[in-house]
């Protein structure tokens, strides 16, 4: 038979390991990174996601759909974000889209090559500088959530409302 104190470590031990595991899983945006791609691809915000580490299947929950503009570009992103993850590459994407001219087209692909990244919508795509996207952008706001930007200085949208 086992003594009391050896069952009590057995226990301890048992409820150390259950605290570590549920500590190892990191954020989606360290995830990201790991697959070298800028952890500003997704918003702020995201709740939860899964990750098949043999497939590279995902899925990232945001909660509620976000749209911000970036750049002279609206960006939308559904509630729950999915594709196939694999090193400097994103693809089968579903729940991101942009608007192009008056249509929004769904961003099915999205590759790194060295300091660019690639957007495909089908048959078009655009490259952009990996820096853009080092921070995260906040949905409702993008990056102007402070204010707007105006020649380098930061202007609130309350001084908009008076005239000088």
């Amino acid at each position: 038979m086992s003594s009391p104190a050896t069952i009590l470590c057995f226990f301890i031990l048992l409820l150390i390991s259950a605290a570590i595991t549920v500590a190892e899983k990191p954020t989606v945006y360290e995830v990201l990174k790991q697959y070298d791609f800028p952890a500003g691809l997704l918003p702020t915000g995201v709740t939860d996601y899964t990750l098949n580490n043999s497939t590279g299947e995902f899925e990232v929950m945001l909660g509620e759909t976000c749209s911000f503009s970036v750049d002279g570009y609206d960006l939308k992103y559904k509630s729950t974000i999915s594709g196939v993850i694999s090193k400097d590459k994103l693809r089968k994407l579903k729940g991101v889209s942009v608007k192009l001219l008056f249509i929004w087209v769904d961003i099915v692909e999205v590759s790194r090559d060295e300091d660019e990244l690639d957007f495909s919508v089908g048959i078009l795509s655009a490259g952009f500088d990996i820096e853009g996207f080092e921070e995260s952008p906040e949905c409702g706001c993008g990056f102007d959530c402070n204010g707007l930007e105006i020649e380098g200085e930061k202007k609130s949208e309350v001084d908009d409302l008076f005239t000088y």
